[in-house]
């Protein structure tokens, strides 16, 4: 953002219109709880009425979180973890997200991710008081992605779009969100991989409309395993992005086993015009749809592809399982799941094997 001149330009109109400005910088990407903290305490000492979060999901994440404790010095991360169980915030401070990248769509969602280092555990934080006063959804600021991130950021987005459609919590609202954007997903990600500047235009906009489903229909495992995984593995930290790309395909074949989300992805894929002749070979071709994006963009299929040491995932393995289990996500998904049929799941996407249980 200060490279392409965005931070200067938001700079110079909030100071046009008489504003007092001070930038914090230095958020990691998967931000880390002492980022969270040390944002905190700076808010602390300038005292803002306004937080304004410009880029990617990760600065945006880390603003969230920053509110929390700006707000409540006293309030603890581990009271912040528990789902819908923030204080009312909006007490010192309101919250702008200008977003950069085309696939979180926090600067429309309830939710930031932050990351325990020392667990190796991602967390979710789950509360509608932190879903921003203002969102900004510039197409402009999304042009300078990089191929990689732009791959990554787009299979979040059609993540979010397809497990919201086919969640516990999804309805009226939000089903026609979930399928324009699934849409908009499969026409315009590879021609935005690459480089066309239309196709990433609509890419921006489709990530938001994913968003807007996924915050008030909830999401599903694909996002719990991503969660529990991202940070876990010393021999490979897997971007959220490329963890729910590797996924899904899986994912959805374990949930069709329940008919309420068979028929629900066979929905998506008459949406899209996807041929078959029976459900069960629709889904098959839906799912062979998102490992054709995956291949395209150089998004490997399997964990072990993704550089994750076997040894260190098979001695993971079960701990990893029982926190995806308990992941916030893992409660609207469509089928449910146990610690032991996680652990088989896990093991199907670290080798590539088929998912049948």
């Amino acid at each position: 953002m200060q490279r392409f001149g965005f931070l200067d330009k938001a700079k110079d109109y909030l100071r046009e219109a008489s504003m007092e400005v001070q930038v914090f910088e230095g958020v990691e990407p998967d931000p880390s709880i002492e980022t969270v903290m040390k944002g905190a305490e700076e808010m602390g000492r300038f005292r803002p009425d306004w937080i304004i979060a410009i880029g990617g999901g990760s600065p945006i994440d880390a603003a969230k979180a920053m509110w929390i404790f700006y707000e409540h010095p006293e309030f603890t991360f581990d009271e912040a973890v528990r789902p819908f169980n923030l204080p009312r915030l909006r007490q010192k401070a309101r919250l702008c997200a200008v977003a950069s990248t085309s696939g979180t769509a926090t600067e429309v969602t309830a939710f930031s991710v932050i990351t325990d280092y020392q667990k190796g555990i991602k967390y979710p934080l789950a509360d509608y008081n932190l879903t921003p006063d203002v969102a900004i959804v510039d197409p402009e600021l999304a042009q300078t992605m990089p191929p990689e991130l732009t791959a990554h950021t787009g299979m979040d987005a059609l993540t979010h779009a397809i497990e919201a459609y086919v969640s516990t919590g999804a309805n009226d609202f939000t089903d026609p969100l979930a399928l324009k954007a699934i849409e908009m997903i499969k026409d315009n990600l590879i021609k935005s991989y690459n480089g066309d500047k239309c196709a990433r235009e609509k890419m921006h906009y489709a990530q938001c409309l994913a968003g807007m489903a996924f915050t008030n229909g909830m999401l599903g495992i694909v996002h719990s395993m991503a969660h529990k995984t991202g940070a876990a593995f010393e021999t490979g930290h897997i971007a959220h992005g490329l963890a729910n790309a590797m996924f899904l395909p899986y994912v959805i074949t374990y949930n069709a086993e329940e008919l309420a989300a068979a028929k629900r992805y066979e929905e998506i894929a008459d949406y899209l015009r996807i041929e078959g002749s029976k459900r069960e070979e629709k889904i098959q071709r839906l799912c062979h749809l998102i490992f054709s994006f995956n291949e395209a963009m150089g998004i490997p299929a399997t964990l072990k592809e993704a550089g994750v040491d076997e040894e260190e995932f098979l001695r993971k393995q079960k701990d990893i399982a029982r926190n995806a289990v308990s992941d916030a996500c893992t409660g609207s998904n469509p089928r449910a799941i146990d610690d032991a049929k996680m652990e088989k799941l896990l093991e199907c996407v670290y080798y590539g094997k088929k998912v049948a249980f």
